[in-house]
């Protein structure tokens, strides 16, 4: 029997899931490795009021995709800001610099989708180094 008949559906309402607190910045995942088997890794990321996100960075190989669900974040690509009210979509191919922050007074949240997944492996490090980080 294929792994895909044996995973087991997943129902998860607004900020449910796994919550990982990286100061103004939080993330919460639905699925990744477990789940879903390394295919995608799905996250919901939160940015506070004039908050910044995660910093400029790529992904060798790993497409990102992001829904704005809530506020209006801006989300960088390339060299390029966007304003980006709720119901935007972003893909960012693998290796392309990408970020995100919030610089309204409401809170912004993003659905993140990361292809191929196992992102979420990588949270613990994460918010270890903005736990360490000088406001």
């Amino acid at each position: 029997m294929s792994d895909i008949i044996r995973r087991k559906p997943v129902i998860l309402g607004l900020g449910q899931g796994r919550g990982y607190d990286c100061g103004a910045m939080s993330a919460v995942f639905k699925v990744d490795r477990s789940e879903v088997g390394d295919r995608y890794s799905v996250s919901e990321w939160w940015l506070e009021p004039h908050s910044k996100g995660p910093g400029a960075h790529s992904h060798a190989e790993n497409d990102e995709l992001f829904l704005v669900i809530q506020g209006q974040p801006s989300i960088l690509i390339g060299e390029t800001w966007y304003d980006s009210p709720a119901g935007s979509f972003v893909m960012v191919p693998a290796g392309v610099t990408h970020d995100f922050e919030n610089h309204t007074a409401v809170r912004a949240g993003l659905l993140n989708v990361f292809i191929p997944g196992d992102f979420e492996s990588k949270m613990p490090a994460i918010v270890e180094w903005f736990r360490n980080q000088k406001p």
